[in-house]
């Protein structure tokens, strides 16, 4: 299986590039973040056309995820148990939830494309909100994992964190000033570690950075962020066989300020085993 991820930042701007994209670089699982459209708005023939069955989660002309894959989906969540909801001056457990977070079942792998809140500046409603979205995330996570120990799971998408300084090329972006890169945030990234998923593309790509800012010839001078994770499970992490991040994606016309990371999986063998769950790597 070939999964990546994307913040295509609108789905209906950007469809031609993310066909295109996946069909020549043979994606079977294309999850999508920031598709900016409601199900029914999203473009769903040129997918359809090119072989993929999609699966959106959109309210508005805001947020929204969307997975595209060409093997059959089961199971499919708009939210993580727990998942809390968020309004400007609105607080408690019945806050509207955001289009954020979409799970499904692909071939064996529990598969959550992941819009991560981006917090907006230190002292906002938003970035507690953030905060509290991601430990959520975690302990759902946990609770996945603990009731199906063995599960491929990805938890993929735009986190909006900055976990080390080696990660952040943007010289606008400052610890103590701005979000992405305070202790709270990438302690919430690390927790996630706890609940029993991790990196899988940083161990095989070290550097190089996933989104750039379209203002100030941030492309041009290199001067990105790596705030695009594909975090998988043991299992998960035991079936990658190879990564990538498309830095050309972020070239052209109309290129979303994100560029696409790729991971290649070997879940074989589990199929030739009678005694082994096909979910095995």
């Amino acid at each position: 299986m070939r999964l990546a991820t994307w913040n295509i930042n609108s789905i209906r701007t950007r469809v031609a590039r993310a066909v295109d994209f996946a069909v020549r670089e043979d994606i079977d699982v294309l999850a999508l973040q920031e598709i900016k459209c409601k199900p029914e708005q999203f473009p769903y023939a040129p997918f359809e056309e090119a072989g993929y069955h999609v699966e959106a989660h959109g309210l508005n002309q805001w947020n929204g995820v969307a997975i595209a894959s060409r093997l059959p989906m089961t199971d499919v969540r708009t939210s993580f148990e727990g998942q809390p909801g968020f309004a400007k001056g609105h607080e408690g457990p019945d806050a509207p939830l955001e289009a954020r977070a979409l799970g499904a079942m692909v071939d064996g792998v529990r598969v959550w494309s992941l819009y991560v809140p981006n917090g907006r500046s230190l002292g906002d409603e938003h970035y507690v909100y953030k905060l509290h979205w991601l430990e959520a995330l975690r302990t759902a996570t946990a609770a996945e994992l603990a009731a199906v120990p063995a599960l491929p799971l990805a938890l993929v998408g735009d986190f909006n964190i900055i976990p080390f300084d080696h990660d952040n090329g943007d010289p606008a972006i400052v610890q103590g000033f701005s979000t992405h890169v305070s202790p709270p945030e990438r302690d919430a990234f690390f927790a996630l570690e706890s609940a029993g998923v991790k990196d899988v593309v940083r161990p095989l790509i070290p550097e190089g950075f996933t989104y750039w800012d379209y203002q100030r010839l941030k492309f041009p001078r290199n001067e990105g962020i790596r705030i695009d994770f594909v975090l998988g499970s043991p299992t998960f992490a035991d079936a990658v066989t190879g990564a990538s991040i498309h830095r050309d994606e972020r070239k052209g016309e109309q290129p979303s300020d994100h560029v696409p990371v790729v991971v290649d999986l070997d879940l074989g063998g589990a199929e030739d085993d009678d005694d082994l769950p096909m979910i095995f790597a």
